[in-house]
């Protein structure tokens, strides 16, 4: 616990507390994304692969 209290006073443990909340936010994003277009990607790959 006593580390916790010791973060929050070290501003490089706050600024990396930040880039993990905006990492989290970013990786909610992503997810969210892919699930509603999980089932339109399939097709789209399908007519792409053969131009490869």
């Amino acid at each position: 616990m006593r580390w916790i209290r010791q973060g929050w006073r070290d501003e490089s443990a706050v600024t990396a507390i930040e880039y993990a909340i905006v990492a989290g936010a970013i990786a909610v994003t992503v997810v969210a994304a892919v699930g509603a277009l999980g089932q339109a990607i399939p097709p789209l790959l399908e007519k792409l692969l053969p131009g490869l």
